[in-house]
């Protein structure tokens, strides 16, 4: 697999009282490969955010490189926020970043309702941002994302504010998408089963400043095939990583 992003003995130095810095990041090394997704999982304020600003170009590291392929290379965002503008309906929503990439208005957004179209949700293309459920919004959301077909997509707790049930129906369906698109993307998630199921690979992140502390393969075919939470390889791993992460954080605190 080629490699789309990497981050190489990264570390993030923040202000800290009088005068002081403190490390809230590294060092670290990640290594994102096309057609796979990997999930970093880790405590509160371990920098798992902090390592998606640097792949995304929104902050620059302390020391360390961070590493992005040359050619085609649009990266795309989705929050735990959906962060939909009120004034524009879904498909305005999710033409935007071709209309700011200099695509015209009408061919921005005939895609942006095959983008809609790809999450279900063709119907709502006129919708007001208002009139969708959480749900609804996140794959808005996740169209907008997708419509510039990202080579790196990154993920910063997206489904962390719904219920179970659509927790899992998203993550199958951005799992099929990062498939179609093969692109690379990074998933950050407070929730060790979701990490399993969605990472090809996880890693484990120790409390700030944030190092890997654990590292596995998921060696089951993406996307995941229908019953795959039910699988010993599911739950022996879920298992794992949280036994790692569990060891981590009480590392940081002895």
């Amino acid at each position: 697999m080629a490699a789309v992003a990497a981050l190489n003995a990264v570390e993030v130095d923040y202000p800290g009282p009088k005068s002081g810095r403190w490390r809230a990041l590294g060092p670290f090394d990640l290594v994102l490969n096309a057609g796979e997704t990997v999930s970093l999982v880790g405590p509160s304020g371990c920098g798992k955010s902090t390592a998606l600003r640097l792949l995304a170009g929104l902050e620059a590291p302390t020391r360390g490189e961070v590493v992005r392929a040359a050619g085609r290379g649009e990266t795309a965002l989705v929050f735990q926020s959906p962060t939909l503008a009120p004034w524009l309906d879904a498909a305005a929503n999710v033409a935007l970043p071709l209309e700011l990439a200099g695509v015209g208005k009408a061919a921005a957004r005939r895609r942006a309702i095959e983008a809609l179209a790809r999450v279900g949700l063709a119907e709502a293309a006129s919708s007001a941002p208002r009139a969708l459920s959480g749900g609804m919004a996140m794959r808005v959301s996740l169209a907008r994302a997708l419509v510039t077909e990202p080579r790196l997509l990154l993920l910063d707790e997206p489904f962390a504010a719904l219920d179970e049930t659509v927790r899992r129906r998203l993550a199958d369906d951005m799992l099929a998408l990062v498939a179609e698109l093969g692109c690379a993307a990074c998933f950050v998630t407070h929730n060790v089963e979701e990490a399993v199921y969605v990472g090809s690979r996880v890693v484990v992140m120790t409390p700030s400043p944030g190092r890997t502390a654990y590292e596995t393969a998921v060696t089951a075919p993406l996307p995941r095939p229908a019953g795959f939470r039910a699988t010993p390889l599911f739950r022996d791993t879920a298992e794992t990583v949280s036994a790692r992460l569990a060891q981590a954080m009480e590392g940081a605190s002895a």
